[in-house]
């Protein structure tokens, strides 16, 4: 399934990623938790709800 072994390194302004920090410990959350989720929601939204097995068919 998922490997976590890809780094993706993003140059965000910093008052933004302030905010998203703040906002993301409201929400109980990671920073990396909240990329990787909209990655899933974006990735899905292109897709379709059978992305998985489109993407992941692909490392075998």
């Amino acid at each position: 399934m998922e490997k976590r072994t890809a780094r993706l390194t993003v140059l965000v302004d910093p008052q933004k990623k302030a905010a998203f920090e703040r906002l993301c410990e409201l929400e109980d959350v990671t920073p990396s938790q909240k990329i990787r989720q909209f990655m899933r929601d974006f990735i899905e939204q292109a897709l379709g709800p059978d992305w998985k097995e489109q993407v992941f068919k692909q490392e075998d």
